[in-house]
C-alpha cells in the first residue's frame, strides 16, 4: 500500500526537539558524506531537503526513481560505486552473504571473533576478510569432524566458532554499502532471518540424520555446505567497501581491470585491499571504536534487552534437548526424532517473523517520516519494539 505524499501531514519539529538547518553553510556540505555525520537524522523528503540544505545543494541530490525519497548515501558518478550496481547484482551479493550468515550457528554456535573482524573489514575490505575467515573455519570444522578425541574436538569447535562468526558481522556492512537507507531495513530483515534461523535449522535437519547414523555425518554435511558458500564467495562476491570521502568528480578512483583472473585472485586473497587501504580511519580509531560507544548509557539498555531476547529465544536452543530427552521425572523422555521435529516450530516462527518485520518496519518508517516533516530519526524504530515486548516476555515466562 502506498502512502500519500510525505508533506500531506502538518509540519512539526524534530522528534528530538531540535530543528536542524544546514542552509547557513551550504557551501561546506559534502553530499557524499553528510549521511555519516548525521546518521541518526536523515532528510528523506526532497521538499524538506530544499528547506534545510538550500536549493543549490538540494538540486544536486539524487532521488529514488519515483522522486519520493532522497537517497542516502548519495550515489557518486563512479560506476564502481556499489550504490550504482544493478538491483540484480546487489541482491545476488546479499544472497551470498545471507548463505554465509547461516554458517556460524548452523555449524558451531556463537563466537566472539566478530569484534576483531570488524576492524579488518573497515581497513582492508569485506571480501578478503570474509574469504579467509570462512576458509579457516571450514578447515577447523573438518578437523572437528574427524577429531580422534574429545579434547581435539573441543579445541576445533572453539576455534571454528571464533573464525566462523565473521558473516554475522559482515551483513550490516554489506547492506549499508549496497542499498540506500529507505531499503536497508527490509534487507537487514532478510539477513537477520538467516542469523536467527541457523541455530534452529541445524538441529531440525541433522537431528533426524544423527538418529540414524553418527554425528560425524552431520558435521560432514556442514563442511559441504561451508565449502559451497566458500566457492560462491571466491567466484562471485565483489568488494563493497567504497571510500566516499576520497571521491571527487575530477579525480575518481582508479578502476580495476575487470575480467582479469589475476585481479580477481588479488581481490579475494586481500592483496588489493592491503594496497588500497587508507589511513582514514586510522588504526587508533578502528581499535577504539568499540570503547567509544561502550560508555553510552543507551547501549547498556540495548544489550540488556538483547540479552533477554537472545536468552529466551535462541539461548534456550542449546539446552532444549537436555530436558526433552532426559527420562522423567527430570525430563520428558522424548526420542531424538521427536525432539528434532519440535525444532520445526521455531523454524516456522522465524519465517512468520520475517514476513511481519518486512512490512511493519517499512510501515513504521513511512509513518514516522510523514509525522516528522519528512525526516527520519533513529528513535522512531523503538516504537516497533513495543509490539515485540507484549509477546516476548509473557511467552518466555510461560515457557519457563
Amino acid at each position: 500500500m502506498q502512502d500519500e505524499n510525505l508533506n500531506d501531514s502538518p509540519s512539526r519539529a524534530s522528534a528530538s526537539g531540535s530543528d536542524e538547518k544546514y542552509s547557513e553553510f551550504t557551501d561546506q556540505i559534502d553530499i557524499y558524506t553528510l549521511h555519516e555525520l548525521h546518521a541518526g537524522r536523515l532528510i528523506l523528503d526532497p521538499l524538506e531537503a530544499k528547506k534545510e540544505l538550500g536549493d543549490s545543494v538540494a538540486a544536486k541530490l539524487k532521488l529514488t526513481k519515483d522522486g519520493r525519497y532522497v537517497l542516502w548515501p548519495q550515489p557518486t558518478d563512479d560506476p564502481e560505486d556499489p550504490q550504482n550496481w544493478s538491483d540484480r547484482k546487489k541482491n545476488f551479493q546479499l544472497f551470498i552473504v545471507i548463505l554465509a550468515s547461516i554458517i556460524p550457528d548452523f555449524d558451531n554456535g556463537i563466537g566472539w571473533g566478530g569484534i576483531f573482524f570488524v576492524m579488518l573489514m573497515r581497513r582492508y575490505g569485506r571480501l578478503a576478510t570474509l574469504f579467509w575467515t570462512q576458509l579457516i573455519a571450514l578447515g577447523l570444522l573438518a578437523g572437528a569432524t574427524f577429531a580422534p578425541t574429545l579434547q581435539v574436538f573441543a579445541a576445533m569447535r572453539s576455534l571454528t566458532a571464533f573464525f566462523g562468526t565473521c558473516p554475522q558481522v559482515t551483513g550490516l556492512y554489506t547492506i549499508t554499502d549496497l542499498f540506500p537507507f529507505h531499503l536497508q531495513a527490509r534487507k537487514i530483515n532478510y539477513w537477520t532471518m538467516a542469523v536467527v534461523l541457523s541455530p534452529h535449522l541445524s538441529p531440525f535437519l541433522f537431528g533426524f540424520l544423527d538418529a540414524r547414523t553418527t554425528w560425524r555425518w552431520a558435521y560432514g554435511v556442514g563442511c559441504l555446505y561451508g565449502l559451497a558458500v566458500l566457492i560462491l564467495i571466491a567466484l562471485f562476491l565483489d568488494e563493497s567497501l567504497y571510500h566516499r570521502k576520497a571521491y571527487s568528480a575530477d579525480h575518481p578512483p582508479v578502476h580495476r581491470r575487470k575480467g582479469s583472473i589475476v585481479q580477481r585472485v588479488k581481490d579475494v586473497v586481500g592483496i588489493t585491499g592491503v594496497r588500497q587501504a587508507r589511513s582514514d580511519p586510522p588504526w587508533s580509531d578502528i581499535c577504539t571504536a568499540i570503547l567509544k560507544i561502550a560508555w553510552r548509557p543507551h547501549l547498556f539498555l540495548i544489550l540488556f534487552f538483547e540479552a533477554f531476547v537472545f536468552g529466551f529465544s535462541i539461548g534456550i536452543n542449546v539446552t532444549i534437548t537436555v530436558f526433552f530427552q532426559t527420562p522423567p521425572p527430570f525430563g520428558f523422555g522424548f526420542s531424538q526424532t521427536t525432539v528434532s521435529a519440535i525444532y520445526a516450530t521455531p523454524v516456522v516462527a522465524v519465517f512468520i517473523g520475517e514476513l511481519l518485520g518486512r512490512y511493519l518496519n517499512d510501515w513504521f518508517m513511512r509513518r514516522e517520516i510523514k509525522r516528522n516533516n519528512g525526516v527520519f530519526e533513529a528513535e522512531t524504530r523503538l516504537w516497533y519494539l513495543h509490539l515485540l515486548l507484549y509477546w516476548q516476555f509473557p511467552a518466555a515466562y510461560i515457557l519457563n
